[in-house]
């Protein structure tokens, strides 16, 4: 166990390779609860999150779920965000989903940017689990009698799971299909043992910080702190599709307009290394013996059972097929650009 962002987090519950394969085989079981729930309601929450957002979500209908980015004013990345339009009584609401360690700094950022009382923090009051894996649709199904299959990626629904109010989704965070529950925090335990039961008989298992981020990995998904941050405009890190320019303005709009006219230099890359050796964060990456860019992320990937890794480089740098080097700790391990994600599962 570990603190992060204020909360007391599982790194692995046994090994992260065993956690790890079980998500891939089976089912994989997280508990994200640290994750912010911000509630945003009907008309007035809506066009608040016009203003606020990279993404145009005007158009999102109850049932959809859409990931966007908040930026500063100078076009860098606050966070990566997903934004549900869940049915409610008497209209529709919007909950958007922060990242833990950005929580605080999000909140305040939005407070300063409203004009009433647009939304509200349910963090401490839900819980969130994300259930992963390729059987994990099928324990669903089981527990909460109703096919999870019949919703479409980033999609969601309300139901009653046994008496508790919640949230379903099609998301996830490790490359695997699956979904994300939120339901009160005061029901989590008792539905977590749960879904810890239906896991084990199939194979699966609860599953750590330690997994969740070398699933991620492998899925070639950013994480915030490592391939994102305020420093990181949404070209640079590839994430062009979750910018809306067209007839709206939101923070750093501007300035983002101008990039998509002119690129930057920089682009985020995955690289597969020969040998056993990891790069990690902040080691050197190099070409032709001249350094070039450096490395955001890097584990040895249990699928692959190769060292991975995400990075910066010279856009022209950022093609496949194109060699580097990354220096670990004094040796230059030789590796080769990849198209991202590193994994994909089998349909």
């Amino acid at each position: 166990m570990v603190e992060f962002a204020g909360w007391s987090m599982p790194i692995q519950y046994s090994s992260i390779v065993d956690e790890h394969r079980a998500t891939r085989s089976a089912v994989g079981l997280f508990d994200v609860s640290h994750m912010g729930r911000l509630r945003f309601k009907g008309p007035a929450g809506l066009a608040f999150l016009d203003r606020v957002l990279t993404r145009d979500i005007r158009d999102t209908k109850p049932g959809q779920v859409r990931y966007s980015l908040i930026t500063n004013d100078e076009g860098g990345i606050l966070d990566d965000v997903l934004v549900y339009a869940a049915s409610g009584a008497p209209s529709v609401s919007y909950l958007l989903v922060v990242n833990a360690g950005n929580r605080d700094k999000i909140v305040a950022w939005l407070n300063a940017h409203r004009a009433s009382d647009e939304f509200i923090d349910e963090s401490a009051d839900s819980a969130m689990i994300a259930v992963q894996g390729p059987r994990a649709l099928e324990i669903l199904k089981a527990l909460l009698s109703f096919d999870p299959a019949r919703l479409r990626y980033y999609g969601c629904t309300s139901l009653d799971w046994g008496g508790v109010p919640t949230l379903v989704s099609r998301t996830g965070y490790t490359g695997e299909d699956g979904c994300e529950l939120i339901l009160p925090a005061s029901a989590a335990e008792s539905k977590w043992e749960q879904l810890v039961a239906a896991a084990a008989d199939c194979g699966g298992r609860a599953a750590g910080l330690g997994a969740r981020d070398t699933l991620r990995l492998e899925a070639g998904m950013p994480l915030y702190g490592h391939e994102l941050s305020e420093d990181v405009d949404p070209y640079q890190a590839g994430l062009q599709y979750a910018v809306g320019l067209k007839d709206r303005t939101f923070p750093g709009s501007d300035v983002l307009a101008s990039k998509a006219e002119r690129p930057g230099t920089e682009r985020r890359a995955g690289w597969v290394l020969e040998g056993k050796r990891v790069p990690r964060e902040g080691y050197a990456v190099y070409y032709r013996g001249e350094p070039v860019g450096r490395v955001t992320s890097g584990t040895f990937s249990p699928t692959l059972e190769r060292p991975i890794a995400m990075g910066y480089v010279p856009a022209q740098l950022a093609a496949p097929g194109t060699q580097i080097e990354i220096d670990i700790r004094g040796h230059r391990a030789p590796g080769e650009t990849v198209r991202l994600p590193f994994y994909r599962r089998s349909s």
